[in-house]
């Protein structure tokens, strides 16, 4: 985990992504700074659970973007989450 760009909303990613999924540790995420206010997660599972990170239309990774841009909020910034095949 990248501690200096969004430490909680990071590990709250972490946490609901091994929750959804049936490879847990297969998921990893890759943080990057869009610029000051910005971070970006990069988050890859195992090619099996990406249906169920991505969710009928899109409404697990909908749900998981938006607990994520609250926990990006506590730690001052504003984040974005791709889930990457």
């Amino acid at each position: 985990m990248s501690d200096q760009l969004a430490p909680t909303a990071e590990a709250v990613l972490l946490f609901l992504c091994r929750s959804v999924v049936a490879s847990p540790d297969a998921v990893s995420i890759e943080a990057s700074a869009v610029d000051d206010a910005r971070v970006r997660f990069d988050v890859t599972v195992d090619p099996d659970d990406m249906g169920r990170v991505i969710g009928r239309r899109g409404k697990v990774a909908s749900a998981i973007r938006t607990v994520v841009g609250a926990a990006g909020a506590k730690d001052g910034v504003t984040t974005e989450v791709e889930f990457v095949e």
